[in-house]
């Protein structure tokens, strides 16, 4: 559990690590979002958020690179690095500080710094966010808290072979019939790893994400396929035919990328394992009614309908160009001038405008 620096008093439930969830800095504008993470977890998010931000203009590169932050990002967050972030469930012994809970329209989003503090000392020790747009959460600031002993047994971190995948995988579609706000920032998360892996040639995308994302003018590079990928992980083997990448689910608890157990792979792609998991589990064929005799493995064309989007794929319109620029190797003090490093013109990532791109 996490107690406070200052006098002790207990913050939080008992909690185990795990990773920090690729979606956590992108979510959907003018929209509630539920906790990001699940009861009884923290991660730790390698860059430093909150409220301490300068303008990039105004914030000198040397200390930004410090920050993990190069250009052209818009602002740069000075607050301490490294914050912890849990459920709001988790919380213990943290009030409101008053006059600090300001937000957009539906909630706080810490605009104004730390808005909890020590119910014992009064020592302001972490931010709670709940606006629209924001995946709720509670952040501990890393230098206002400091971890203590549950008196509980260790949870042990469960093997490639113990997870259960179907309890990881994420619907593409949620229920209201628009695409999963986790899907639409792992995807092109996946995506920017990808091109690296790659290094600018073109590539094919294996069956499912190929038929997701459709065209991907200005986020993959443009031209014939040069080179293959498929999705290999526990339970799915890499293809003997060979493939030039694979994708790769992340362990939910260490956020390693899983590895075969034997030999040499191919270079290895990160992919979130909600959407991995989905998408190597058997599942529903084909979504269209059939007349006569419904062959095996078809779809009845009677309720429960299947779910399905209300529109194209929309990837999140930061997520892409992001993961691209901090991505150690293209990531540096001077941008590349790669045109397909920047998102390139009608891209996921290209400037201008915070709508996203179907």
């Amino acid at each position: 559990m996490f107690a406070c620096a200052g006098c002790g008093t207990e913050l939080t439930a008992p909690v185990s690590r795990v990773a920090l969830p690729v979606h956590a800095d992108y979510g959907a504008w003018e929209e509630l979002h539920p906790p990001l993470m699940e009861p009884a977890t923290y991660a730790v998010a390698p860059r430093s958020t909150g409220s301490a931000r300068r303008p990039w203009d105004e914030a000198e590169a040397e200390p930004a690179a410090g920050q993990g932050a190069y250009p052209p990002e818009h602002a740069v967050s000075f607050a301490p690095r490294g914050p912890v972030v849990i459920a709001p469930g988790d919380s213990r012994g943290m009030v409101l500080i008053p006059g600090k809970c300001a937000g957009y329209c539906m909630g706080i989003d810490g605009r104004e710094g730390p808005n909890l503090a020590c119910a014992g000392c009064g020592r302001a020790v972490a931010t709670r966010v709940d606006d629209c747009g924001l995946w709720q959460a509670v952040w501990l600031e890393p230098d206002a808290v400091r971890r203590a002993p549950s008196g509980l047994p260790a949870v042990p971190v469960p093997a490639w072979d113990e997870l259960d995948l179907e309890a990881y995988a994420v619907p593409p579609v949620e229920l209201d019939g628009s695409w999963s706000r986790r899907w639409q920032a792992a995807v092109p998360v996946a995506l920017a790893h990808l091109v690296v892996a790659c290094e600018g040639r073109p590539v094919e995308l294996p069956g499912p994400l190929a038929e997701l994302v459709g065209a991907t003018a200005g986020c993959l590079p443009a031209g014939p396929p040069v080179l293959t990928s498929c999705l290999a992980g526990p339970g799915t083997p890499v293809p003997r035919t060979g493939a030039d990448v694979l994708l790769v689910p992340l362990h939910p608890v260490t956020g390693e990328p899983w590895r075969p157990p034997y030999g040499a792979a191919p270079p290895a792609v990160p992919l979130d394992i909600g959407v991995w998991a989905h998408l190597v589990l058997p599942g529903e064929t084909s979504p269209l009614p059939a007349s006569g005799t419904l062959p095996e493995g078809v779809l009845r064309d009677d309720y429960p309908v299947p779910l399905r989007p209300r529109h194209a794929f929309w990837p999140h319109h930061r997520a892409f160009a992001d993961t691209l620029e901090r991505l150690r190797g293209i990531r540096g003090p001077e941008p590349p001038d790669t045109p397909w490093v920047v998102g390139g013109e009608g891209g996921w990532g290209s400037g201008g405008g915070g709508g996203e791109l179907g």
